[in-house]
């Protein structure tokens, strides 16, 4: 059996080459910050392997947090905004259009730069505590 047969270790890997590949678009946003009709582009992340999609429940390959509504334990409480459907996340939506035609917002890729960075670093950190956790149970230190 390899490393690679190892559900976590797999997609651990996955994970670091998807965010290495992102980070790589989210440079050339940056560098196409100031070309006429660019557009922002970004990854769709990579799907769940199928054994953690049918331990979460889930049949669509996406788990999705279950909606958090308020409780009315006074009938003098105001209603939230969210109403009776839960929370609602405010979209930014489409990127604003500056008169050149680019739509690149350099706050939002740097900041997308920044959590894509800071997610690649945990998967690293997971994956080399892994290799450490197999090195132990292999007898190895």
């Amino acid at each position: 059996m390899g490393i690679g047969d190892v559900t976590l270790m797999d997609a651990l890997k996955t994970r670091m080459r998807w965010h290495q590949a992102r980070q790589r678009l989210i440079a050339e946003n940056v560098a196409n910050a100031d070309s006429p009709g660019y557009r922002a582009k970004d990854l769709a992340e990579p799907a769940l392997p199928a054994a953690a999609t049918a331990a979460s429940g889930a049949s669509s390959g996406q788990v999705r947090a279950p909606a958090v509504a308020l409780a009315v334990t006074s009938s003098g409480h105001m209603a939230g905004s969210g109403g009776a459907g839960g929370f609602k996340t405010a979209g930014k939506g489409d990127f604003e259009v500056r008169p050149s035609g680019n739509a690149v917002d350099l706050e939002e890729q740097m900041t997308k730069s920044a959590e894509n960075q800071l997610d690649y670093q945990t998967a690293a950190s997971l994956y080399q505590q892994s290799l450490g956790l197999l090195r132990v149970a292999l007898g190895r230190k």
